[in-house]
């Protein structure tokens, strides 16, 4: 094939683009590994590394001292900090952000309380306020963003709104990606905090041996993200995993097992009083283990219902009230053998609080690894003003 003029920019440009993959997830890498690793000639790979470095994808590691004869080849690798990602956790009672380089290394971290009666304008106050803090925290502006995904509370629709059902008070009309727009050039994307969570555990949490995954995200409000053959999965409208919409499922009322436990002292609140009950539990009281235990049979219910339908290799129990998984598991585990065909395993959530900030924060990486090492290496441009 005749490569004409025209071609060659091009060329140019999926060369690098190999280069960088190259360099992506190794250790820093010569040139004859990188020629060795992406099929092009050492005098290429030379000059467009060396490119790299002065475009600011790579730097250069200076070989030291060495017993060997001749002179130590320099080693190149990929700058992490040529960009970096944001993931935000919009919650009912905090709101945490994740300031990331491009490999994924966590370099800021925010998070404030908000109070959970607050209206759409105070939250989104405290929003900005929240990510303000991680950006200066980090010595970064609003151009050195390349992705932005924030998880929320509820169903997400195509349009980034939760216009199904949300506990936020308003929320329904918050347009997310407009008001983050108004800021940031990059792409902003709008997603359920379950399946975030989800994708935080197969990341780096308890599931990530697991490619067909239910998490359940358990706390003051039940809610399920699932993972099927390795792929997060919304649904045609975004509403999957939303089954404790259905009544009979009695996931909604599940809690108020705990709030209602007999013997919880009146000066404890609402909010506190689940933390109080699974501590008397654990201290022998009757009536908190048999909230707990009431607890644990509704939410089985739900929890069966994805099993028989997906038939995971792994269930994840997440949110809040994964911290007294030490009362859960157990019980949860003999529901789902009496009301399942085949028994998954079930395991404890390992990322706690940080999990849905933490899957937010991986989408964000993957959509700069499909933009942006997929199809062409052009960094998003800052906003003209």
């Amino acid at each position: 094939m005749t490569t004409t003029g025209a071609d060659l920019p091009r060329l140019r440009e999926l060369n690098s683009l190999s280069i960088v993959r190259a360099l992506r997830n190794h250790p820093p890498s010569t040139v004859t590994e990188l020629s060795r690793r992406t099929g092009l000639s050492r005098p290429a790979v030379d000059v467009i590394a060396q490119g790299l470095v002065t475009d600011g994808w790579a730097s250069v590691l200076e070989p030291g001292a060495s017993s060997a004869v001749g002179r130590p080849a320099r080693r190149y690798q990929f700058r992490a900090g040529a960009g970096h990602v944001l993931g935000v956790d919009v919650g009912a009672h905090k709101i945490l952000a994740l300031l990331a380089d491009l490999d994924g290394n966590i370099v800021q971290s925010v998070r404030h309380a908000v109070d959970a009666e607050a209206g759409p304008a105070e939250r989104l106050a405290k929003l900005d306020e929240v990510v303000n803090a991680c950006l200066s925290g980090a010595g970064k502006t609003p151009p050195d963003i390349w992705a932005i995904t924030v998880a929320v509370t509820g169903a997400v629709d195509s349009t980034g709104r939760t216009s199904f059902f949300t506990p936020l008070p308003g929320w329904k009309s918050v347009d997310l990606t407009a008001h983050l727009g108004a800021r940031f050039a990059c792409p902003i994307v709008v997603e359920n905090d379950c399946k975030m969570a989800a994708l935080a555990e197969r990341w780096k949490g308890a599931a990530s041996d697991a490619d067909d995954i239910v998490y359940l995200l358990a706390g003051m409000r039940n809610g399920a993200g699932l993972i099927i053959d390795g792929v997060l999965r919304r649904g045609y409208g975004g509403a999957a995993g939303e089954i404790g919409a259905l009544k009979n499922v009695r996931w909604l009322n599940a809690p108020e097992h705990l709030q209602k436990c007999p013997g919880v002292p009146d000066t404890v609140s609402p909010d506190d009083a689940a933390a109080w009950v699974f501590n008397a539990a654990r201290e022998g009281h009757k009536a908190a283990r048999t909230a707990v235990n009431r607890y644990v049979k509704d939410l089985a219910i739900g929890a069966a219902a994805l099993v028989l339908t997906l038939d995971p290799q792994v269930v994840i129990f997440g949110g809040g009230f994964s911290r007294s998984a030490d009362l859960v598991l157990d019980p949860l585990r003999r529901e789902l053998e009496r009301l399942c065909l085949r028994m998954p395993e079930v395991r404890a959530s390992t990322l706690g609080a940080d999990s849905v900030a933490l899957g937010a924060l991986k989408l964000s990486l993957n959509d700069v690894e499909q933009r942006l090492f997929s199809a062409n290496l052009s960094a998003p441009v800052a906003p003209r003003r």
